[in-house]
């Protein structure tokens, strides 16, 4: 039997990896659009697979009545902090235009005697505080006008990504209707391909990402939902204004582990400023409540979603994840880093093989 030259199997196998190359990266710039739904949907759907299940038992065995149920629930779960941020805008509209109003006829009065008694800048800044009332209203309005336009551009930009968080937000609820409805056929092609790829270790890597996902979604997700509705609470009892609006920024950033701080904290400051003694000393204690609540409630979530691992791995997987690849790393984050984690740990643990 003849063999095949050797330049006529490297030529074919060239061309092959360029062509599979070719597919690869095509398939990627098609479905790139869509990457950042179809990461939120697997997670979301993940995280929530359990409680499908759970539903489905309890909703007569109907698989498509506990998907409604809980795509419904997701929906009131990501449109409310946007809701109770217009209907907070519309409530105030009449303060906030009063309050443009103020500003406009806005007069600097003379600089108070103690400005002049600080250390060192005392004198220029009362220098400075009566260059700015000699020049009056209309020479600060000819140097503020032409940064105006980078305002209006950044606005601009701010609701252009508003609209595109919502497209992908919209087409994540869609997708994760698919996913609940052929969950199971999702689940079994991932397990195959991870076997194919690395055998039993590949099998237990799916094990330990979908662990993951769900800790840090019972641990980080749930965590902030309790901290921004007591920081709303507090709000609404003491009469901040913009309590709605105030309360989805406090849900943000404990999603993104700032906490509620940076809001209740000059909440606090202004009602104490405005003489409401009572009430800034009762939002202060809600406001301690409210910030280390997530040093008991998020170890025990993240433990009861079956992650296990180290609290230090979720945070750097958390803080690092959306830093690297927006809110979406909330998730890809952990879930990297518990991968990567479980890998080295088995094999740190591997016995080798000395025959």
């Amino acid at each position: 039997m003849k063999t095949p030259p050797l330049t006529a199997d490297l030529t074919r196998t060239t061309l092959a990896v360029l062509f599979i190359g070719g597919l690869l990266i095509g398939s990627f710039f098609i479905v790139q659009p869509f990457l950042p739904a179809i990461i939120w949907s697997a997670m979301l759907a993940i995280a929530t697979w359990p409680l499908l299940l759970g539903l489905q038992r309890r909703l007569w065995n109907r698989r498509w009545l506990a998907g409604l149920v809980l795509l419904f629930a997701l929906l009131i779960m990501f449109m409310l902090p946007f809701a109770m941020a217009v209907s907070t805008v519309i409530e105030h509209s009449g303060d906030i235009a009063e309050t443009s109003r103020k500003i406009l006829s806005f007069r600097i009065g003379e600089p108070p005697e103690w400005l002049g008694r600080i250390p060192l800048v005392g004198s220029r800044l009362v220098s400075l505080w009566n260059d700015v009332v000699s020049a009056g209203a209309s020479q600060l309005t000819d140097q503020v006008m032409p940064h105006m336009g980078n305002v209006a551009t950044w606005l601009a930009a701010q609701a252009s990504g508003l609209g595109s968080l919502l497209i992908q937000v919209s087409l994540a609820l869609i997708i994760t209707a698919i996913f609940y409805a052929k969950g199971e056929v999702a689940f079994t092609g991932l397990l195959s391909f991870a076997k194919r790829l690395g055998g039993d270790r590949g099998v237990t890597t799916i094990d330990v990402a979908a662990r993951a996902v769900r800790g840090v979604a019972l641990g980080v997700v749930v965590t902030a939902i309790v901290q921004a509705v007591i920081a709303g609470i507090g709000l609404w009892i003491c009469g901040v204004p913009f309590a709605g609006l105030l309360a989805a920024v406090s849900f943000l950033l404990s999603v993104a582990q700032v906490g509620p701080g940076p809001v209740l904290v000059p909440a606090v400051v202004w009602l104490y400023w405005n003489d409401h003694i009572w009430l800034g000393s009762l939002l202060a204690v809600i406001a301690l409540v409210s910030l280390n609540i997530d040093n008991f409630l998020r170890p025990f979530l993240i433990q009861r979603g079956g992650a296990n691992l180290p609290l230090l791995l979720i945070f750097v997987g958390v803080i690092g994840g959306m830093m690297a690849f927006g809110l979406v790393g909330l998730f890809v984050g952990p879930v990297i880093l518990a991968v990567a984690y479980e890998l080295l740990v088995a094999w740190i643990h591997e016995t080798p093989d000395r025959s």
